[in-house]
C-alpha cells in the first residue's frame, strides 16, 4: 500500500487554536504508512498580524506566504487568486490523501477550490454553523459542499449539513475542539496570565471586535461606540486582541492602536496565543465583542459573554450570553447586566453546548480510519431529505 498523507492547513491564530488538538492527535498516529503535514499560510506569516507562526508549537512542514492586505474587495480577490495558484501547485506536488480545513475564511475557500481542482478530498471542521452577519456564512456552506467528511461542533449544525445534501454517514458531531483547549490549555493562573502581558492584578474584560462583513455600516462608527463603552466603564481594565484579516480588520486595528494612547484602561495586543488567551478568559469578569470564542469557549468557563451586533447571529447560544446592539448605550447596559450577581449565578449553572473535551482525538481517529480504508469516492450523491 502506498503511503497516505494528510495535510492540515492553518492561516490564522484562531483557526490554529481550534486545529491544534486534531494536529496533535494526528501526529501521535504517524507511521511508515501515514504521514501528517502541517501547512502554514495567511496572517500567521505577517508581522502586521503578530507573526503568529511563532505561537505554533507543532512541526511546520510547509510555509506558503501570501498577501494579507484586506482593505478593499479587490485586495480580497487578489489574495484568493494567489492562494488558489500556490495551493494548487502544492497539492499537485504532494498528492495528499486528504486536506483538513477549518471554518469559513475567504482564503480557506480558495484552498478548498485548489483541493477540488487537484482532486484532493477535503475533511472540513466547523461546517453547518450560521453567522448571518458575516461574509463567512456563504463561504462556510460553499466549503461544506466541496467537502467529503464533515466534523461539526453541535447537533444543529449536523442537521444543516445534512440538509445541504450531505450523507449523514459522513457527518460527525464530536463537539468543538475549542472545548479540548478549554480543558487543557488554560493552565496559567490569573496572576501569571496578567503578568505575561505586563498588567498588575486587576479586574478586567477580555475583548475581540471583528468587522461585520455583511453590513455597510462604518467600521469607524462601530469602533467609536465600542470605545465609548470602555471609557464609561472605568473601574475595569479592557484587554483587547486585534481583529482578523477580514475586510475592515486592518482599519479596526489602526483605530485600536490610536485609541490606546488616550484611554487609560484600554490595553491592545496583536495576539495573545491560545494558552494565554484562554487563561485570561478563565478569570475575566466577562468577554466582550463579536468573536465566536465568546459563543463557544466562554460558557465552558461559566464566564458571561457580551456579544455585540449581528456577526454571530444564528449560532447556537448558551444562557450565559447577552446579545446587544452595537451602540455604546446598549453595550453599557449589557455590561451592567453581565456584572450583576443574578446573571453571574445564571452563568455558574450554564452548561456549554459544544462537546465534552475529547473532540480532537475522535476527529483524528475518524480521519485516519477513512484515509486508511482507501475507499474515498469524490463522486458524491446528493442526499435527499425524506
Amino acid at each position: 500500500m502506498n503511503m497516505k498523507k494528510i495535510a492540515v492547513v492553518t492561516a490564522t491564530r484562531a483557526e490554529y487554536g481550534l486545529l491544534s488538538p486534531v494536529i496533535k492527535a494526528l501526529r501521535k498516529r504517524q507511521s511508515a504508512d501515514l504521514g501528517i503535514d502541517l501547512i502554514v499560510t495567511g496572517t500567521h506569516l505577517s508581522e502586521n498580524y503578530g507573526n503568529t507562526v511563532r505561537d505554533i508549537d507543532d512541526a511546520i512542514d510547509y510555509r506558503v506566504p501570501v498577501s494579507v492586505k484586506s482593505d478593499t474587495e479587490k485586495d480580497i480577490s487578489a489574495n484568493q487568486a494567489e492562494v488558489l495558484v500556490k495551493f494548487t501547485d502544492l497539492f499537485n506536488e504532494q498528492k495528499y490523501s486528504a486536506a483538513v480545513l477549518l471554518g469559513d475564511r475567504y482564503e480557506t475557500l480558495a484552498i478548498a477550490i485548489a483541493a477540488g481542482n487537484t482532486r484532493t478530498p477535503i475533511f472540513h471542521l466547523c461546517g453547518g454553523d450560521t453567522t448571518e452577519g458575516a461574509l463567512d456564512e456563504w463561504i462556510r456552506h460553499s466549503i461544506t459542499k466541496m467537502s467529503y467528511l464533515h466534523f461539526v461542533t453541535n447537533e444543529e449544525s449536523r442537521r444543516r449539513v445534512i440538509q445541504l445534501g450531505e450523507d449523514p454517514a459522513r457527518v460527525f458531531n464530536y463537539g468543538s475542539t475549542s472545548i479540548d483547549n478549554v480543558m487543557k490549555a488554560a493552565d496559567l493562573s490569573k496572576s501569571e496570565a496578567l503578568d505575561s502581558i505586563q498588567l498588575p492584578d486587576c479586574q478586567y474584560a477580555l475583548c475581540t471586535y471583528h468587522p461585520v462583513t455583511m453590513e455597510d455600516g462604518s467600521v469607524d462608527e462601530q469602533i467609536a461606540e465600542f470605545l465609548d463603552a470602555i471609557r464609561q466603564t472605568g473601574d475595569l481594565e479592557f484587554i483587547v486582541t486585534k481583529s482578523n484579516a477580514d475586510q475592515g480588520g486592518a482599519r479596526i486595528n489602526r483605530l485600536l492602536d490610536e485609541a490606546e494612547k488616550g484611554i487609560a484602561n484600554l490595553h491592545v495586543y496583536t495576539s495573545l496565543g491560545v494558552r494565554r488567551y484562554l487563561s485570561l478568559m478563565r478569570y475575566a469578569e466577562f468577554v466582550l465583542g463579536n468573536s465566536s470564542s465568546g459563543i463557544i469557549e466562554t460558557p465552558a468557563f461559566h464566564v458571561p459573554t457580551v456579544n455585540i451586533g449581528d456577526r454571530q447571529r444564528g449560532r447556537l447560544q448558551a444562557a450565559s450570553i447577552i446579545n446587544c446592539a452595537a451602540d455604546s448605550e446598549s453595550i453599557e447596559a449589557a455590561i451592567k447586566k453581565a456584572r450583576s450577581p443574578e446573571f453571574r449565578e445564571i452563568c455558574q449553572k450554564t452548561e456549554g453546548l459544544y462537546g465534552t473535551g475529547n473532540a480532537g482525538e475522535r476527529i483524528a481517529a475518524k480521519m485516519i480510519e477513512v484515509v486508511m480504508q482507501d475507499s474515498i469516492d469524490l463522486k458524491k450523491k446528493f442526499y435527499n431529505l425524506t
